[in-house]
């Protein structure tokens, strides 16, 4: 029996680079509600949202939006105003896990181990006349850059050598104003999953290509998920309090997925932390619940419950 009567509205599409991944968030949120007996509608996130939510009686919002401002508190300003209560992390932690700069600065605040790096502004690199006119010398290559601002490692290059600095710049600059150099640590890719407070579990991603990109998470084949992931007890209990610590970091509530990378030492790095993670039947976080003996449906119910409780 659904936990409530009231309606609920999934938010998804919206207008961001993520778009696409969105809409198949969303769908299979809506899908699962439907299936569960909810009353529940699914709304393209559009410019014209505060009217649709209105017009559709939407008396609380599973939030399936990726990046933009889906994800940066912007929708969640709004619903705070509507009165309307909604899935996920509040505005300021929402503003903040999808800033990597200042993300990254309350991790190392909190004494969690981050990459360094450095910011770099549009104008800036503009004015210098482009990056090799430029010191760099916060960490020897190689190098990661990424939007600010961006999710799915859209726009993220990995930088072995001086020369494709300035182009990985570039292509950064095209979705932000402000770009994240830093150091890539090597190591396992290692994803944990939390909800309501408490770690689900972990995955390892192994990819084929050179890093997870946005063609190794959404082509099939490109990437093998190793459940629970290759790692001694030890350093997978180190790895799972690193992740809830970034994750109480930012004052985030309800599901999220933190990125770390274990390096040859098997130490933790905190890369970020995803407030409003993938949610298909095929997404890390579902797999993740699915070991801890949550199915789909039931992860997404979970993660209603905690919004309308809160």
């Amino acid at each position: 029996m659904p936990v409530t009567y009231k309606k609920i509205g999934v938010l998804a599409g919206g207008l961001s680079a993520e778009r696409e991944v969105s809409l198949k968030t969303g769908g299979a949120i809506y899908n699962a509600l439907k299936g569960l007996g909810y009353n529940v509608c699914l709304i393209d996130a559009g410019k014209d949202l505060a009217e649709t939510i209105k017009k559709e009686n939407v008396e609380a919002a599973f939030i399936a939006l990726h990046g933009g401002h889906g994800e940066d508190g912007s929708i969640q300003g709004l619903l705070e105003v509507a009165g309307v209560p909604y899935t996920g992390s509040g505005v300021l932690a929402s503003a903040l896990a999808m800033d990597k700069e200042f993300s990254k600065r309350m991790f190392r605040e909190q004494g969690l181990p981050a990459p360094e790096g450095v910011t770099l502004g549009k104008n800036e690199f503009l004015k210098a006349g482009g990056i090799l006119d430029m010191e760099l010398d916060f960490a020897p290559l190689p190098w990661v850059v990424k939007p600010v601002t961006e999710g799915s490692s859209i726009g993220v290059s990995m930088v072995g050598r001086r020369e494709e600095l300035a182009p990985a710049l570039e292509k950064a600059f095209l979705l932000s104003g402000r770009v994240i150099v830093e150091r890539r640590v090597l190591g396992k890719e290692v994803q944990v999953g939390i909800l309501g407070g408490r770690v689900l579990g972990s995955v390892e991603i192994r990819p084929s290509l050179d890093f997870y990109s946005y063609e190794a998470k959404y082509t099939g084949g490109k990437t093998r998920y190793i459940l629970p992931p290759e790692v001694d007890a030890k350093h997978l209990e180190e790895a799972h309090r690193v992740g809830l610590a970034a994750h109480k970091a930012l004052g985030c509530r309800g599901a999220t997925r933190v990125d770390l990378i274990l390096d040859p030492g098997l130490r933790p790095w905190v890369l970020e932390v995803n407030t409003i993670p993938g949610m298909t039947e095929t997404s890390l976080l579902p797999k993740i619940a699915k070991q801890y003996g949550l199915d789909f449906p039931a992860l997404v119910e979970e993660i209603l419950k905690e919004a309308l409780e809160g």
